[in-house]
């Protein structure tokens, strides 16, 4: 708020000494780009929490992207005859303890 109230003296000072047009148009684009800087300031200030959601949602999405690369090679990595094992043995014959009951 000071800066305002520092701002008019000046420009009364200003106007007193009779500028040149060139001067005049000078502290116009100065102040025009100060405004414009303000004013993105506080839309990137508005705008920050929506697009930190979005980066967090890319991130999230980037790691199990990684992460099923990852499962993926490791499962291509197994040999082939360490599948073959784990296929059930008793095929076709009860579980034992669990045949029919009366």
């Amino acid at each position: 708020m000071e800066t305002v109230q520092e701002l008019i003296p000046l420009a009364k000072e200003m106007m007193a000494q009779k500028p040149n047009r060139k001067l005049l148009k000078l502290y116009v684009l100065g102040s025009v780009l100060a405004f414009l800087g303000v004013v993105l300031g506080l839309v990137e200030t508005v705008c920050s929490p929506f697009t930190a959601s979005s980066r967090l949602r890319e991130e999230e999405a980037a790691v199990a992207e990684l992460q099923a690369a990852r499962e993926r090679k490791a499962s291509s990595r197994r040999p082939s005859s360490a599948t073959g094992s784990m296929a059930p043995k008793n095929l076709g014959r009860p579980a034992e303890g669990g045949g029919e009951r009366d």
